[in-house]
């Protein structure tokens, strides 16, 4: 057993980070457009969706699948096709705003399952031969090094997985990167294409996902009735740069913490969430009382409305309000923060916040459909199976 032996000692609050290209594929479509006129409508991308027989009892579930699409050059499965969309839109984004990329350009790939419809495929089908181009296809390395040859990019690039927090746990790194002078800009990227029948039987068995209910129904967090989450795909792209030109939005800080107590269930006494917020605001260079919003992770599990609800009423007491877009996108496991993110930087620079219908009684901070922006920092939140906690602190450019 490793313990502590004290108070460690944090730095003095860094440079701020931009993210100055934003890319997305969702449930609603293959584009960041989708996203944003998806969320402002307050209708939800989790639609009937057949397949789900015989491991449900209907043939239907209600997930957010990511749709066919994209370009066949970029792979052979959605995954591949996904990524390498949701990159390319943010690199070109970000340079129609202005961004030009400096010496060296950096790539992280936040993931938890990778290739799953290939790898089922694989599993599933009797006598499957897996020729070398398969094979190739299955690593996860591939569609990283297809993209990497793509843009002619030579930086740092690797892979991280902090299960839901993994986005965040990306572009926490990425601002380290840039901060210890490794990168100049990184391109922060996110896919999970996994809301299979396999997946939603698993996590449904669980106890904490559902699809058998529409999704108002199904995921109300912060609100009275929830049941849990629903299902979501995404993929997710995030141009993080030292320089400002044409950024969305800065990257203040943030910390994470693990709560080293459970492999899904959160520890009852909050005390590694908590000090997560701490942590991350001090980090950041910013107090409480100066944080508008939460982006939750807002799971609508009855656990993660407690943690989160506390820490709104703890320690983020003059916020102007807290939403999970869950209810619309579905929850998107390893790429669930980072498209998340993306909608929180869309937010600040299109002035609304894109929060869900209220369906229920609530917490009291809780903001009932698209709204008008207040000025003030927003964290990101996000809670990993596992104990992974991070946040993320956000500001306008």
């Amino acid at each position: 057993m490793v313990t502590a032996r004290g108070r460690r000692a944090r730095p003095e609050a860094v440079d701020p980070a931009y993210v100055c290209g934003l890319g997305a594929v969702t449930g609603y479509g293959w584009g960041r457009k989708y996203l944003w006129d998806g969320l402002r409508s307050g209708q939800s991308a989790v639609v009937k969706t057949p397949g789900f027989s015989p491991l449900f009892d209907d043939d239907w579930g209600w997930v957010a699948r990511a749709p066919e699409g994209g370009r066949p050059r970029d792979g052979m499965s959605r995954f591949s096709r996904a990524l390498r969309a949701a990159a390319r839109e943010a690199f070109e984004n970000a340079a129609e705003r202005g961004w030009r990329p400096g010496a060296v350009v950096g790539v992280i790939h936040c993931l938890v399952f990778g290739e799953v419809d290939m790898w089922r495929e694989l599993h599933s089908m009797q006598g499957y031969k897996l020729n070398s181009r398969k094979f190739i296809q299955l690593m996860p390395s591939t569609p990283i090094s297809k993209l990497m040859k793509e843009h002619e990019l030579h930086g740092p690039c690797m892979a991280v997985s902090a299960m839901c927090a993994s986005g965040n746990a990306g572009l926490l790194t990425a601002k380290m990167w840039i901060d210890a002078g490794l990168a100049t800009d990184v391109l922060v990227i996110s896919t999970d294409l996994s809301a299979t029948p396999e997946a939603c039987k698993a996590f449904h068995d669980v106890g904490v996902a559902v699809v058998d209910r529409p999704p108002f129904d199904a995921c109300r967090p912060f609100q009275e009735g929830s049941h849990g989450f629903v299902f979501g795909e995404a993929s997710a792209a995030l141009v993080v740069s030292r320089e400002p030109e044409g950024a969305y939005g800065k990257v203040l800080g943030g910390s994470m913490s693990h709560d080293a107590y459970h492999t899904i269930a959160l520890a009852p006494d909050n005390a590694q969430v908590h000090r997560c917020f701490v942590d991350g605001l001090e980090n950041a260079g910013v107090a409480p009382g100066d944080v508008a919003y939460m982006n939750a992770h807002g799971s609508g599990t009855e656990q993660c409305d407690l943690a989160e609800g506390a820490m709104l009423d703890s320690l983020l007491t003059n916020a102007v309000g807290v939403y999970s877009l869950k209810p619309l996108v579905g929850h998107c496991q390893g790429a669930a923060s980072a498209i998340e993110l993306v909608a929180s930087f869309l937010s600040i620079e299109l002035g609304e916040v894109p929060a869900p219908p209220k369906v229920a009684r609530g917490h009291a901070k809780l903001l009932d459909g698209c709204a008008r922006r207040e000025p003030g920092v927003e964290v990101k939140c996000s809670l990993g199976m596992g104990g992974h906690n991070s946040v993320v602190v956000l500001g306008a450019p």
